[in-house]
């Protein structure tokens, strides 16, 4: 099964804000499904059952408070000229510790025989590229300080990906609460 690990975005109101923003920005890009919009903390790929149930111990084992981040500002990866994936930002604070949580599960993963992916951007992402298109650096610039909102993190999801035409399907294998 293709695996990863993720913290959702849940609060409706950062939701429907992500949702108009996909509608009116205009961009020949693929929206990612809103129900779909997540942080990826760590890919594990193609795993088996065995695997997973490694994964699992480990999983549980990891411990959070829950925090507040602030969602806000758009950009691209890896340049305006050649965009292929456009997300949202995220306060510095919230970043911060969006990105010690991702440090701690690459870690704790390593001792299964995962790498650590490289270093761990916060984002989330709300379209992807597929085909060659124009400059969006003046679209991007109108957005660049728009807020979605806060969310409250409280939970990590490890989750289930199934690749099909229309689009990845998620579903839940595993949530760890914030202690």
């Amino acid at each position: 099964m293709r695996v990863f690990v993720a913290i959702e975005i849940s609060e409706e109101e950062i939701l429907k804000k992500i949702q108009t923003f996909q509608k009116n920005v205009g961009i020949d890009a693929k929206p990612t499904k809103i129900d779909q919009i997540h942080f990826t903390l760590e890919f594990l790929g193609e795993i088996d059952q065995i695997k997973y149930e490694q994964v699992k111990d480990v999983m549980e084992k990891i411990s959070f408070s829950s925090f507040n981040i602030s969602l806000k500002g758009v950009g691209v990866f890896p340049n305006l000229k050649n965009p292929r994936v456009i997300w949202i930002g995220v306060d510095k604070n919230g970043a911060e510790k969006l990105i010690s949580i991702a440090n701690e599960v690459g870690i704790k993963l390593t001792v299964l025989g995962f790498e650590k992916e490289k270093k761990f951007k916060p984002h989330l992402t709300v379209f992807r590229v597929k085909k060659k298109i124009n400059d969006i650096s003046s679209i991007m610039k109108e957005y660049e300080t728009v807020e979605f909102g806060v969310q409250t993190i409280s939970k990590i999801k490890v989750k289930r990906s199934v690749l099909s035409p229309k689009g990845p399907e998620y579903s839940d294998l595993l949530e760890v609460n914030a202690k």
